[in-house]
């Protein structure tokens, strides 16, 4: 189903001195930008590449041979939305902070803990103490670059820290197979040892908010047959 011009928004790309507009659906354009397939017919309302898309000026042949090479509308599109920039909804936008924001709340669940109590803090706490210190997320930032800031802002409201801990694993030669890459992906090796029994013994440094789901995995993966000491907290 094609969208219509008045739900439509404008996506542009300015190249080679000149700007080269489609109207396209917001929400199928973003879409695109995630790296999805969407029909043609489903993307834009007109095919058509404007330079002026509230004039009604289309671009020229020639300026659109220059800047992408070819005249076919489908690939011409394409490298509009995905190198250009797209408008975006109240909605979209809206919707993607919150997103954002839930992401950051959780890396900051599962990475911190109040210094005082070395315990992490609950989803809900870090949500309301966000609000409290009135911090901005960028719904254009990845969450990951934004969790120092924010950390930091929250401090003067809640004890709050990024701590990590070192821990000494040791996995019996039977669950060494399916546990050696699931420990590797959890954390950052800073040693391993094979021994001659078959064991392996690693020392692992993770979050110390992440203590619990850590050794949850490790019995999982090992029926409870895991050995474990904290070696390092820093």
């Amino acid at each position: 189903m094609s969208i219509s011009v008045e739900k439509a928004v404008i996506a542009r790309l300015s190249s080679h001195g000149k700007n080269f507009e489609i109207l396209v659906d917001p929400y199928k354009a973003l879409d695109v930008k995630k790296g999805k397939e969407i029909p043609l017919e489903e993307l834009v309302v007109i095919q058509e590449v404007f330079e002026d898309s509230a004039k009604g000026e289309k671009a020229s042949s020639e300026d659109l041979n220059k800047a992408f090479n070819t005249l076919d509308f489908k690939t011409i599109a394409c490298q509009i939305i995905k190198k250009g920039h797209v408008q975006l909804t109240t909605e979209q936008r809206r919707n993607m902070k919150e997103e954002k924001t839930r992401k950051i709340v959780d890396i900051i669940a599962r990475r911190a803990v109040d210094p005082q109590k070395n315990i992490p803090h609950t989803p809900q706490r870090i949500t309301k103490a966000m609000k409290e210190a009135k911090v901005h997320v960028d719904d254009m930032q990845s969450a990951e670059s934004q969790v120092e800031k924010i950390i930091d802002a929250l401090k003067p409201i809640i004890p709050i820290s990024i701590e990590s801990v070192e821990v000494m694993v040791k996995v019996p030669p039977q669950y060494t197979g399916k546990a050696y890459g699931k420990i590797s992906e959890f954390g950052k090796m800073k040693k391993e040892e094979w021994r001659n029994d078959g064991s392996w013994v690693a020392v692992v440094e993770i979050p110390a908010g992440l203590q619990g789901e850590f050794y949850n995995l490790l019995n999982s993966l090992t029926k409870g047959e895991v050995e474990t000491k904290i070696i390092k907290k820093s």
